[in-house]
């Protein structure tokens, strides 16, 4: 064989070949030396469950892929079958430039010790391994787990910017991640204007410029017991059978509801998804429709493919140039093309430098990203939670009685009609819009005071757009223990949010056809407001959510104010609004947007609130702590990502799971409703 310089590509959440810095070094010289380039996808065992390609009866050497606090799965069908399609469009991409993907499973340091190996074995020589860096604890300890393999195998290490942002790491006025500001607003005006500051797009690589491939009997095997499907749909199988019955009795689908995120993964169907809301006029109406809560363009639905790296957040903004400079005659039919950056375009791009801001939380904060105390550190909340070994002394209902809560809120079954819709539509489809995730998470832990985490595990199973630092920064952010500079104070008003946002009630009735006879928008958002003696009539009797609703809200339509900016019913006392149970809570505004709120979070002086500058942690060494999610060094170790102590820990290995629930089918789940409609 003649001397070889192999290059290993670990590739994760960069699933794309055009503006691919790595793959865009290599098409542009060949002073990299490399003669050979084998790109790798790893599909991780920690944090997708991998037990279905497993095809001997064997036990797999990992356990089971799921959280810590609810024992959730932590990637469910919608995703995993997302991240299939997303992968296996790499595959083809790379195929026609006459490149290729190997797809492997395990850890992705364990998959890359037994590939050198395997290669050196076969007289190559691996030169370098080079990855795209991703924030988040896990990731971070994966970078150093392959960094560890790569000098003990005495091969070049290097971990790449991912440029799939908005805007360049390097590009910030920043020093470090701590000098990054705790108030969104106060980021936002330091990169302003935002339409000049992200980098030029890559081009897509020439046919025949990257290094050549390896034949594919010269690729090491995967390692047993695993083996590696050939075709797409035995892939895409083998992902989605272990995790596909993630609740027991699951609601039949509702007749004529269809799916607001019915696209394919990929870097294809991403780029034409790009094109389709730029030359639609989709984006020229964003603003107005970013809170719609049916249909597949009221919101860009681009979220999914960025969080796989399918598309980059600039290549995002190079399409809104052509829009408003007249520069790309596909847009021309498009209103508002080459008038320049309207109110859509300019919200779009607010919410891109939103994900970038996410993230740099995640990379400033680290392990607190998963805290119960938050990235404020604040244990003073008395969260409650259906594990028996964190139910505080005051906790005001047992933890079978949260499970049971839980349950329902999952289920869909709460009585509060835009919670049952959103959390039905999210079973169903694997998405739910950003104006009903915020619902939910406050009604989650700010109106019952349950554990947010929680809901941020079961987001993290069955959001198909799933992002670690999106969906734990904003689960933070609405529960109070985030950035956000109102706190405790912001609560989102379900009732009135139905009103605002669903004005005829299209949504609620149309994923819970529970309460579709329903004629008053009052009952339709809450059931137990129907009359009594309509109950019979309207097929009430022996549902839950009319006879045993979670919370009851007193509301009056009469009493709306003028602006909508604040709750319907105002009898107050103290503070506190009245309320049916036992949990009251506090509302203020909750009409305007979780991302645009900063600007609003002033005190009546006028004056900006300061919140404290949160101090700089590090994860603690020892994998193990004494408390669960307190505060400071001693709030617990992480097992993981950064919990505290495991919630939902494994024993001697898969075979003795020890979750504490069964939402995911650990157990039968016992239903309070049996659905009726017909699935599709």
């Amino acid at each position: 064989m003649s001397a070889s310089n192999v290059l290993v590509y670990l590739l994760h959440r960069d699933l794309r070949v055009s503006d691919n810095p790595i793959l865009h070094c290599l098409a542009k010289s060949t002073d990299h030396g490399f003669t050979h380039l084998l790109p790798v996808f790893v599909f991780p065992a920690h944090q997708i469950e991998v037990s279905g390609f497993i095809k001997d009866g064997s036990k797999s050497p990992y356990p089971e892929a799921r959280g810590e606090v609810g024992g959730f799965w932590r990637c469910g069908p919608f995703r995993a079958k997302f991240i299939a399609q997303s992968v296996w469009n790499l595959k083809e991409s790379l195929d026609g430039l006459d490149s290729g993907l190997t797809i492997r499973v395990g850890k992705p340091a364990d998959v890359l010790k037994g590939m050198i190996g395997g290669l050196c074995d076969k007289g190559y020589t691996v030169g370098a391994v080079w990855m795209m860096s991703e924030e988040g604890v896990e990731e971070k300890r994966d970078e150093k787990a392959v960094s560890s393999v790569c000098s003990n195998a005495g091969v070049e290490f290097k971990v790449w910017n991912d440029e799939k942002y908005f805007i360049d790491d390097r590009d910030l006025e920043l020093d470090s991640a701590q000098d990054l500001p705790d108030i969104f607003t106060t980021y936002r005006k330091t990169v302003e204007p935002l339409a000049e500051r992200p980098r030029p797009v890559l081009p897509k690589p020439p046919n025949s410029t990257l290094p050549k491939s390896l034949s594919e009997s010269d690729v090491p095997a995967q390692g047993a017991p695993f083996e590696i499907p050939s075709e797409y749909d035995e892939l895409e199988s083998a992902l989605l059978c272990p995790v596909k019955d993630f609740i027991s009795n699951p609601p039949s689908f509702p007749e004529n509801m269809v799916s607001a995120h019915p696209f394919k993964g990929g870097e294809t169907e991403a780029l034409h998804r790009l094109h389709h809301i730029v030359a639609s006029g989709a984006v020229y109406a964003y603003k107005n429709t970013r809170n719609g809560l049916i249909g597949t363009d009221f919101s860009t639905k681009l979220s999914a493919y960025l969080s796989q790296g399918c598309i980059t957040a600039r290549q995002i903004h190079e399409a809104l140039t052509a829009y408003e400079d007249g520069k790309n005659d596909e847009y021309a039919d498009a209103e508002g093309y080459g008038k320049g950056e309207n109110d859509g375009t300019k919200a779009v791009r607010f919410e891109l430098l939103w994900r970038d801001y996410m993230r740099l939380c995640a990379k400033k904060f680290t392990y607190k990203l998963f805290r119960r105390s938050g990235f404020r550190d604040d244990s003073s909340p008395k969260w409650k939670t259906s594990n028996p070994e964190d139910v505080q002394e005051d906790q005001s209902q047992s933890a079978d009685d949260v499970d049971k809560i839980l349950k329902r809120i999952f289920a869909g079954t709460t009585g509060m009609g835009l919670i049952d819709a959103s959390q039905r539509e999210l079973i169903h489809t694997g998405y739910t819009s950003n104006r009903a995730r915020q619902n939910v998470a406050s009604f989650i832990a700010k109106h019952l005071g349950i554990d947010w985490r929680f809901g941020a595990e079961w987001y993290e199973m069955l959001l198909v757009d799933y992002d670690v630092c999106s969906n734990w920064a904003n689960w933070q952010y609405v529960s109070g223990v985030g950035n956000d500079p109102r706190g405790e104070a912001r609560i989102f008003n379900p009732v009135k949010q139905a009103f605002d946002y669903d004005k005829e009630g299209e949504y609620v009735r149309g994923w819970v056809p529970e309460v579709r006879k329903l004629e008053k928008l009052e009952n339709v958002f809450q059931a137990w407001t129907t009359p009594k003696e309509d109950w019979d009539r309207f097929g009430l009797t022996g549902l839950s959510m009319a006879e045993e609703p979670i919370k009851k809200i007193d509301f009056s339509v009469d009493g709306k104010p003028k602006n909508a900016k604040r709750p319907f019913d105002r009898r107050r006392k103290n503070g506190m609004i009245r309320s049916g149970t036992n949990v009251t809570t506090m509302l203020n505004t909750t009409t305007n947007t979780l991302h645009v709120n900063d600007d609003m979070a002033k005190s009546t002086n006028g004056q900006q609130h300061s919140p404290q500058q949160y101090s700089q942690f590090s994860a603690p060494e020892s994998p193990r702590g004494a408390s669960r999610g307190g505060r400071g060094n001693g709030g617990g170790g992480y097992r993981g990502r950064g919990y505290g102590r495991s919630r939902g820990g494994y024993r001697a290995g898969r075979s003795q799971y020890q979750g504490q629930h069964d939402y995911a089918v650990q157990r039968p789940i016992s239903m309070p409703w049996t659905p009726t409609q017909p699935g599709t």
